[in-house]
């Protein structure tokens, strides 16, 4: 125990030194708040008997305080400074990141670079990343270790339960994720873009989805203008291990095949933050007027759809509305539409899904008459038999089809021809009984005649 210590002088413990690393590995800067909402959940739910929020914060973040001061000591990260909450913000070293990659299971190229003025000026855009983060999984807390704590505790633990689940789990995102216009994953060319966020939850519903995070400071041309990189990266061609040439992005991340010659490049979600002087609102409607022609679509009157062929799907929504419904809320306005939708439903195209279901279904309906009107087809044709007037089996057609078939009394079902073979081997049987009776007979006859003859010869003989 006292090396233990001396090694870890917080006396944190494995799993709390691997929660630090693994949420610093994704979101890079983050609080021991965030690092715990995410990591362990059911902390947000104790200490509720501490009389100010600021003891409590104190108490449930102590462990991960903890641990992150035994890694420190171990050289994986270093304090990054304050937030303008004044919450301390944790960094990860270079060695951090790579010890961070063993924990999160993923290459080094994999990992993402460090956010620009990380721990400086307050981390103010990091941090709202880091809460976009937050408010996409939703993580919800185990109940059984909010067992003993006061009623409204438990019951809050138990909404938050049953509350609507968020989208993947924390291994699901990675943040500064470079986009190479030109260059490679590891080196992109000068001007590529760099992704907040991005989200890999296929079984969510939400293949490969792009995340960018703004705090209402920055101008709206040089969001529209990231637009622009993103639509040379996705249109960015390289071959891949097969030796086909593909969008590059899909050398990387797994996403459904296109459908029906629609290529939609993966949609990006903007999230607006009301913090600085900028209406989240304007910065929203004046993102879409300058990136039309990236995101909107064809409409197609005879199919009841638009078409987003070689688009971007571009959502938005603020902060505040995601933490409030969470993804599954109607929080999210998908440029061209009059609507706030959930967002599968808002990176999703739901009338070509449905044109496209209806058009399946009506291909199956079709292939089902055709293959009903084959086998009715086949039916008129399938032979009678000429004794009982049974139709054939299958097998008792395919066996009398042959060219070169051996089989007899191909116009009788199997049953009659059974019944004929078996008639003409017993007349075959008695035929021959006949014939075996006859030559016994004729043989018996001669043996007679040859006696008679004998005796005959006998007889003459003596009179002489």
């Amino acid at each position: 125990m006292a090396g233990k210590r001396k090694t870890n002088e917080a006396g944190s413990t494995n799993d709390l030194r691997a929660d630090v690393l693994s949420v610093l590995g994704v979101l890079k800067v983050a609080t021991a708040d965030q690092i715990q909402r995410l990591a362990s959940p059911h902390l947000s739910f104790r200490h509720t008997l501490k009389k100010t929020p600021a003891t409590r914060k104190e108490a449930r973040t102590a462990s991960h305080r903890g641990a992150a001061n035994d890694l420190r000591r171990h050289g994986l990260l270093v304090d990054g400074g304050r937030t303008r909450g004044n919450e301390e913000v944790r960094i990860l070293t270079a060695a951090g990141l790579a010890a961070a990659a063993i924990d999160l299971d993923r290459e080094p190229e994999e990992m993402g670079g460090m956010p620009k003025s990380a721990g400086r000026s307050g981390a103010s855009h990091p941090m709202t990343v880091n809460e976009t983060v937050i408010a996409l999984i939703r993580p919800k807390p185990d109940l059984d270790l909010v067992v003993g704590e006061p009623a409204e505790a438990v019951a809050a633990a138990q909404a938050a339960v049953d509350a609507p689940d968020g989208i993947g789990t924390l291994t699901s995102y990675a943040t500064e994720v470079a986009l190479p216009v030109k260059g490679t994953w590891k080196n992109p060319a000068i001007g590529s873009a760099r992704a907040d966020v991005v989200v890999t939850a296929p079984g969510d519903g939400v293949p490969l989805l792009f995340i960018e995070v703004d705090n209402c400071t920055e101008e709206a041309d040089l969001i529209a203008a990231k637009f622009d990189k993103y639509m040379r990266f996705f249109r960015r061609q390289e071959k891949d291990t097969d030796g086909k040439e593909k969008p590059m992005w899909r050398t990387r991340w797994s996403a459904p095949p296109w459908e029906e010659y629609e290529r939609v490049h993966p949609p990006v979600l903007l999230v607006f933050h009301q913090a600085g002087k900028r209406s989240a609102k304007n910065q929203m409607e004046r993102v879409a007027d300058l990136t039309r022609s990236h995101w909107q679509g064809r409409w197609y009157e005879e199919r009841g759809y638009h078409s987003y062929d070689g688009c971007i799907p571009i959502v938005a929504t603020t902060l505040e509305r995601l933490r409030e419904h969470g993804p599954a809320g109607p929080a999210f306005w998908r440029y061209g539409r009059d609507r706030l939708e959930p967002l599968r439903d808002a990176i999703g195209n739901h009338r070509r899904d449905t044109y496209l279901a209806r058009r399946r279904q009506a291909a199956r309906e079709e292939e089902r008459r055709r293959e009903e009107e084959r086998a009715a087809e086949r039916e008129a044709r399938r032979p009678t038999c000429a004794d009982c007037g049974a139709k054939f089996t299958d097998e008792r057609w395919r066996a009398v089809g042959y060219t070169r078939n051996p089989e007899s009394h191909k116009h009788l079902c199997e049953d009659c021809q059974s019944r004929a073979v078996a008639a003409e081997q017993q007349a075959k049987a008695d035929e021959r009984e006949r014939q075996l009776r006859r030559q016994t007979e004729e043989a018996a006859a001669r043996e007679e005649a040859e006696a008679e003859a004998k005796k005959n010869r006998g007889l003459f003989g003596r009179r002489r």
